[in-house]
């Protein structure tokens, strides 16, 4: 099977497994993605959504953040791993939507990795789930594991298994294909031990064929 096809059959079983899925970060507006989807940088999104609700009750919106002590920002995501860094990155890019981008989260790749803390993982989910946009696809840890496990991509650098999946997967199927490949990896493709006897890919992963001693 090529790659393409490959894809297009991952698409099919797991929208079937989990159906059309989408972040599971809690959020009212852009500038609240925005923010969660820092936190959630080495953090389970669990966490993240048990902080953000007092956060955003106490900063309503970019020109309260930017405004806000840095050390009351980080008192308030203290349980979050690396708190300072992204306490600095969550107050400057709300200074830079405050003064650049008239107080709103700009809509498009360009603008939004020049904020701090904003890479293009970052942008991808912010511009999929609240803008309704497909730039790119997100790889995070979850997504590299199974494309490598499945046989879709031998690369390791993000940026690089991005460039190879944008090619793959169609434009209108970017975002959906993170969060499906995110879903099955916490649910059944874990890191440590992968459960493919209860897997619905089994049959087409190049890493449970292996295991079964197939080609």
């Amino acid at each position: 099977m090529d790659k393409k096809k490959l894809i297009k059959e991952i698409i099919t079983r797991l929208e079937k497994q989990y159906g059309n899925k989408g972040t599971a970060l809690k959020f009212q507006n852009p500038f609240e993605l925005l923010v969660a989807v820092i936190l959630s940088a080495q953090c389970t999104d669990e966490r993240v959504n048990a902080i953000t609700p007092a956060l955003f009750k106490r900063f309503t919106g970019p020109k309260e953040m930017a405004e806000a002590d840095l050390s009351e920002i980080e008192d308030m995501i203290r349980s979050c791993n690396f708190f300072r860094n992204k306490a600095k990155s969550i107050h400057n890019a709300a200074k830079m939507i405050t003064d650049k981008f008239d107080g709103k989260v700009p809509d498009s790749m360009v603008e939004l990795v020049k904020l701090p803390g904003v890479a293009r993982k970052t942008a991808n989910v912010v511009l999929y789930n609240a803008f309704g946009k497909n730039e790119g696809i997100a790889v995070d840890t979850h997504v590299k594991r199974l494309v490598n496990r499945l046989g879709i991509s031998d690369e390791t650098d993000p940026v690089k298994i991005e460039r190879e999946l944008m090619k793959l997967v169609p434009k209108n199927q970017w975002g959906l294909i993170t969060y499906l490949l995110i879903e099955h990896g916490r649910r059944v493709c874990k890191a440590r031990k992968p459960d493919c006897e209860n897997c619905v890919l089994k049959d087409i992963c190049k890493e449970a064929r292996k295991r079964e001693g197939k080609k």
